[in-house]
Protein backbone atom coordinates (compact mmCIF):
# COMPACT_ATOMS: atom_id res chain seq x y z
CA UNK A 1 0.00 0.00 0.00
CA UNK A 2 1.25 3.37 -0.80
CA UNK A 3 1.52 6.07 1.68
CA UNK A 4 -1.16 7.99 -0.51
CA UNK A 5 -3.54 4.78 0.10
CA UNK A 6 -2.54 4.61 3.31
CA UNK A 7 -3.56 8.10 3.96
CA UNK A 8 -6.92 7.53 2.35
CA UNK A 9 -7.69 3.94 3.97
CA UNK A 10 -10.71 4.41 6.52
CA UNK A 11 -9.09 4.18 10.50
CA UNK A 12 -10.11 1.11 11.41
CA UNK A 13 -9.94 1.53 15.09
CA UNK A 14 -11.86 4.85 14.89
CA UNK A 15 -14.24 3.64 12.89
CA UNK A 16 -14.98 1.21 15.84
CA UNK A 17 -14.65 3.69 18.31
CA UNK A 18 -17.59 5.44 16.59
CA UNK A 19 -20.18 2.48 16.29
CA UNK A 20 -19.33 1.83 19.88
CA UNK A 21 -20.39 5.31 20.79
CA UNK A 22 -22.92 5.13 18.38
CA UNK A 23 -24.45 1.41 20.33
CA UNK A 24 -24.37 2.61 24.03
CA UNK A 25 -26.10 6.20 22.85
CA UNK A 26 -28.85 4.04 20.51
CA UNK A 27 -29.49 1.41 23.38
CA UNK A 28 -29.94 4.48 25.73
CA UNK A 29 -32.31 5.60 23.56
CA UNK A 30 -34.36 2.66 23.33
CA UNK A 31 -34.04 1.55 27.10
CA UNK A 32 -35.46 5.68 27.59
CA UNK A 33 -38.41 4.49 25.24
CA UNK A 34 -38.80 0.93 26.68
CA UNK A 35 -38.05 -0.50 23.45
CA UNK A 36 -37.06 -4.57 23.15
CA UNK A 37 -34.20 -4.48 20.47
CA UNK A 38 -30.41 -5.89 19.82
CA UNK A 39 -27.27 -3.52 18.52
CA UNK A 40 -25.11 -4.51 16.19
CA UNK A 41 -21.97 -3.33 14.76
CA UNK A 42 -19.98 -3.21 11.87
CA UNK A 43 -17.57 -1.38 9.66
CA UNK A 44 -19.02 -1.16 6.00
CA UNK A 45 -16.37 0.63 3.75
CA UNK A 46 -15.82 3.95 5.06
CA UNK A 47 -18.03 4.19 7.57
CA UNK A 48 -19.58 2.54 10.82
CA UNK A 49 -22.57 0.72 10.71
CA UNK A 50 -25.05 0.70 13.65
CA UNK A 51 -28.36 -1.75 13.01
CA UNK A 52 -31.27 -1.66 15.72
CA UNK A 53 -32.67 -5.55 14.88
CA UNK A 54 -35.44 -7.82 16.78
CA UNK A 55 -37.81 -4.78 17.12
CA UNK A 56 -41.38 -5.28 16.57
CA UNK A 57 -42.74 -2.47 14.88
CA UNK A 58 -41.72 0.12 12.51
CA UNK A 59 -42.32 3.22 15.01
CA UNK A 60 -38.46 3.91 14.96
CA UNK A 61 -38.20 3.96 11.37
CA UNK A 62 -41.21 6.53 10.31
CA UNK A 63 -42.84 7.29 7.31
CA UNK A 64 -40.33 7.28 4.86
CA UNK A 65 -37.40 6.87 7.02
CA UNK A 66 -38.30 10.32 8.54
CA UNK A 67 -37.82 9.25 12.26
CA UNK A 68 -34.45 6.70 11.57
CA UNK A 69 -33.13 9.78 9.70
CA UNK A 70 -33.71 11.98 12.65
CA UNK A 71 -32.23 9.15 15.24
CA UNK A 72 -28.88 8.85 12.94
CA UNK A 73 -28.59 12.96 12.74
CA UNK A 74 -29.02 12.61 16.72
CA UNK A 75 -26.44 9.50 16.91
CA UNK A 76 -23.91 11.23 14.67
CA UNK A 77 -24.17 14.42 17.24
CA UNK A 78 -23.48 12.11 20.10
CA UNK A 79 -20.43 10.66 18.22
CA UNK A 80 -19.14 14.10 16.67
CA UNK A 81 -19.66 15.53 20.76
CA UNK A 82 -17.65 12.59 21.76
CA UNK A 83 -15.15 12.14 19.36
CA UNK A 84 -14.55 15.93 18.25
CA UNK A 85 -14.46 14.52 14.84
CA UNK A 86 -17.53 14.56 11.81
CA UNK A 87 -19.43 11.08 11.77
CA UNK A 88 -20.44 9.27 8.95
CA UNK A 89 -22.01 6.60 10.51
CA UNK A 90 -24.98 4.73 9.15
CA UNK A 91 -27.91 3.61 11.41
CA UNK A 92 -30.12 0.71 10.28
CA UNK A 93 -32.94 -0.30 12.32
CA UNK A 94 -34.78 -3.43 11.54
CA UNK A 95 -33.28 -3.72 8.05
CA UNK A 96 -35.20 -0.44 6.41
CA UNK A 97 -31.94 0.36 4.59
CA UNK A 98 -31.16 -2.74 3.08
CA UNK A 99 -34.67 -3.20 1.93
CA UNK A 100 -34.28 0.78 0.63
CA UNK A 101 -31.52 -0.31 -0.82
CA UNK A 102 -32.52 -3.07 -3.09
CA UNK A 103 -35.99 -0.76 -3.89
CA UNK A 104 -33.69 1.65 -5.44
CA UNK A 105 -31.39 0.03 -7.17
CA UNK A 106 -34.07 -1.47 -8.74
CA UNK A 107 -35.61 1.80 -9.93
CA UNK A 108 -32.39 3.44 -10.76
CA UNK A 109 -32.12 0.26 -13.13
CA UNK A 110 -35.41 0.47 -14.58
CA UNK A 111 -35.23 4.60 -15.24
CA UNK A 112 -32.03 4.29 -16.85
CA UNK A 113 -33.74 1.50 -19.15
CA UNK A 114 -36.50 4.12 -19.94
CA UNK A 115 -34.31 6.98 -20.59
CA UNK A 116 -32.33 4.55 -22.64
CA UNK A 117 -35.62 3.67 -24.81
CA UNK A 118 -36.83 7.14 -25.35
CA UNK A 119 -34.03 9.36 -25.34
CA UNK A 120 -34.78 12.22 -22.69
CA UNK A 121 -33.55 12.73 -19.40
CA UNK A 122 -36.06 11.84 -16.23
CA UNK A 123 -36.38 13.46 -12.78
CA UNK A 124 -37.09 11.36 -9.96
CA UNK A 125 -38.80 12.36 -6.92
CA UNK A 126 -36.64 14.30 -3.50
CA UNK A 127 -34.42 11.77 -1.76
CA UNK A 128 -31.94 11.95 0.99
CA UNK A 129 -28.32 11.83 -0.09
CA UNK A 130 -28.21 8.12 0.79
CA UNK A 131 -31.05 7.70 -1.37
CA UNK A 132 -29.82 9.37 -4.06
CA UNK A 133 -26.32 7.75 -4.07
CA UNK A 134 -27.62 4.54 -4.27
CA UNK A 135 -29.78 5.44 -7.86
CA UNK A 136 -27.07 7.48 -9.04
CA UNK A 137 -24.62 4.11 -8.39
CA UNK A 138 -27.93 1.88 -10.16
CA UNK A 139 -27.92 4.34 -13.25
CA UNK A 140 -24.24 4.25 -13.61
CA UNK A 141 -23.70 0.36 -13.52
CA UNK A 142 -26.63 0.97 -16.31
CA UNK A 143 -24.30 2.95 -18.23
CA UNK A 144 -25.73 5.98 -18.26
CA UNK A 145 -24.98 9.16 -15.90
CA UNK A 146 -27.65 11.30 -13.61
CA UNK A 147 -26.80 14.13 -11.54
CA UNK A 148 -28.56 15.61 -8.02
CA UNK A 149 -30.09 18.86 -8.69
CA UNK A 150 -32.30 21.29 -6.19
CA UNK A 151 -31.79 22.15 -2.69
CA UNK A 152 -32.22 20.01 0.15
CA UNK A 153 -34.70 18.70 1.23
CA UNK A 154 -36.03 18.84 -2.35
CA UNK A 155 -33.00 17.67 -3.63
CA UNK A 156 -33.75 14.89 -6.96
CA UNK A 157 -31.71 12.80 -9.35
CA UNK A 158 -31.92 13.33 -13.49
CA UNK A 159 -30.95 10.34 -15.25
CA UNK A 160 -29.43 11.41 -18.58
CA UNK A 161 -29.10 9.95 -21.81
CA UNK A 162 -26.33 8.59 -23.53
Amino acid sequence: MTEAEQDQAPDLSALEQEGEIAADYVEGLLDIADIDGDIDMDVEGDRALVSVVGLKGTELVGPGGEVLEALQELTRLAVHRQTGERSRLMLDVAGYRERRRAELTKLGTEVANQVRERGEPKSLHPMTPFERKIVHDAVASAGLRSESEGEEPQRYVVVLPA
